[in-house]
């Protein structure tokens, strides 16, 4: 900026034009911190993940684009206040810059998206030195909490047009993959301790997929690194800004590391770029205690002389109103100061009481050839009672109408890097491996005890292929039958 100043003070000298345009040239020079270049046709999209004031608390991805005339207001004057700072970025573990891009969305951030950053700015402060610790313990930088303001605003029960959920946005393979558990008793997505570490593991792989560059990991967590492998490859480039230039990236991608890096920007320094007025949360408190069979919350927390409300409040990762059913070693929150009443008056409680059996149900859309006897086989039910609780009779034809069922119980594995089995017991489940240097298909059979040709098959590549440092493998597959998982056999 100090240069276009130079050159439009040399015109000054040198050109006839009047003074008044010259003064409103300087001026628009000023008061836009936004290049020049920026134009409704490559304006990067604001993305806004954010609560509702009046719904349940699932965050709204909007994702708008506003011309330099929306985001200024047609009818307001240029504001010096928001005249962005040239230089003095704010220390950080990884790498910030300024660019047209990143300066759009501290200015969008400022203005449309103000409303929003002061929550996301007020939730900060209750999530942030809990994750901070995470990451460092993960030997991870602790700046990286910012992905999760941009993802979800540290909302924990967020949700995005594409399901992903929680404060770090995993959708359910990758969270699956990253050993959280995802069932219809619990979703470890919004758990910020068990999120957190899954997504610095997440992160950690990436950043050594892309050779230690944070902005091509970030994009990564945006798009699957996959996709940034391929543009990699299209472009013939590993420099994200150059990647952004091509039309293979999503707008979304494109704008995902700006994005981070001014949210990175404003939070670190909030009061510098218009944020003084925010009323933080305080750090949240709780201490762990480990919950050996199914029990009922509000057992819970009678025993431990505090609320339903606030156990659940606590453990947002929970469905139902109990912990989940073949997970023993569940650790429930507490608030903290009551782990010691909890334990002392849990031990008293016989087992066979800490649980109060109740129904659950869903809703079943039934299509053509469905019958309720076919239901009720599959529901663990009988015809009388599914009648029963729809109000018809038991002859009465179901297609096309949608019918309360009982819920079946989803089967539940130890969460050790496998899938939680769904009802079905077509489906199959994977263990995955991450290469590294020297691996071979032939030393991948030997070392998980699988043929090499199963190997080639589900990964798609071939016997001779030279496997790539970072890749993601699956090693192993299984099918549930009966509540047991087994592995799939090679055809003979």
């Amino acid at each position: 900026m100090k240069l276009c100043r130079l050159i439009i003070a040399l015109v000054m000298l040198a050109s006839p034009v009047s003074a008044a345009e010259t003064a409103q040239a300087l001026l628009h020079e000023l008061t836009s911190p936004i290049a020049p270049e920026l134009n409704p046709s490559n304006t990067p999209a604001l993305g806004l993940a954010e609560d509702s004031n009046n719904a349940a608390p699932v965050a709204e991805q909007v994702s708008t684009l506003y011309t330099l005339e929306e985001l200024q207001g047609k009818n307001d004057k240029p504001s010096l206040e928001l005249d962005l700072p040239e230089a003095d970025l704010p220390l950080a573990d990884i790498p910030l810059t300024m660019n047209s891009k990143v300066e759009y969305f501290l200015y969008s951030f400022q203005t449309k998206g103000k409303e929003s950053f002061s929550r996301w700015l007020a939730r900060s402060s209750r999530y942030i030195p809990m994750m901070k610790e995470i990451l460092k313990r993960e030997s991870m930088p602790e700046d990286l909490v910012y992905v999760a303001m941009i993802e979800s605003g540290f909302h924990l029960q967020a949700r995005s047009w594409a399901n992903a959920v929680g404060p770090w946005q995993f959708i359910s393979d990758t969270g699956r993959r990253y050993s959280l558990r995802i069932d219809q008793w619990v979703d470890e997505r919004k758990d910020p301790v068990k999120a957190t570490t899954a997504a610095a593991r997440y992160l950690k792989e990436l950043y050594g997929m892309f050779n230690g560059d944070w902005y091509l990991a970030a994009a990564g967590y945006n798009a699957g690194e996959n996709k940034i492998l391929r543009a990699i490859n299209k472009y013939n480039t590993t420099d994200f800004w150059e990647l952004s230039q091509g039309a293979y990236l999503a707008r979304e991608t494109k704008d995902y590391v700006p994005k981070l890096l001014a949210a990175a920007i404003i939070a670190k320094d909030p009061a510098r770029y218009g944020f003084s007025d925010i009323a933080y949360q305080p750090a949240i408190e709780f201490e762990t205690v480990t919950i050996p069979s199914r029990t009922d919350l509000d057992l819970i927390a009678r025993l431990a002389g505090t609320t339903y409300e606030t156990v659940k409040e606590l453990n947002q990762d929970l469905k139902h109103w109990c912990t989940p059913p073949n997970y023993p070693n569940y650790e429930l929150k507490l608030p903290k100061g009551t782990k010691q009443q909890f334990l002392l008056e849990y031990a008293k409680i016989p087992e066979d009481t800490r649980f109060t059996e109740r129904v659950l149900y869903a809703r079943h859309h039934a299509r053509k050839g469905d019958t309720l006897k076919r239901l009720a086989r599959k529901y663990g039910t009988t015809v009388e009672k599914l009648a029963e609780l729809n109000g018809i009779s038991r002859t009465a034809r179901i297609a096309g109408r949608d019918l309360t069922v009982p819920a079946r119980q989803t089967v539940d594995f130890s969460h050790e890097g496998r899938r939680q089995a769904p009802a079905d017991s077509r489906d199959k489940y994977a263990k995955y491996y991450t290469v590294k240097k020297g691996d071979t298909l032939a030393s991948l059979a030997k070392r998980f005890n699988v043929s090499s040709r199963l190997l080639s098959v589900w990964n798609k590549v071939k016997h001779t292929a030279a496997l790539k440092p970072g890749r993601r493998l699956v090693i192993a597959k299984f099918y549930e039958k009966n509540g047991a998982l087994h592995p799939v056999q090679e055809k003979s």
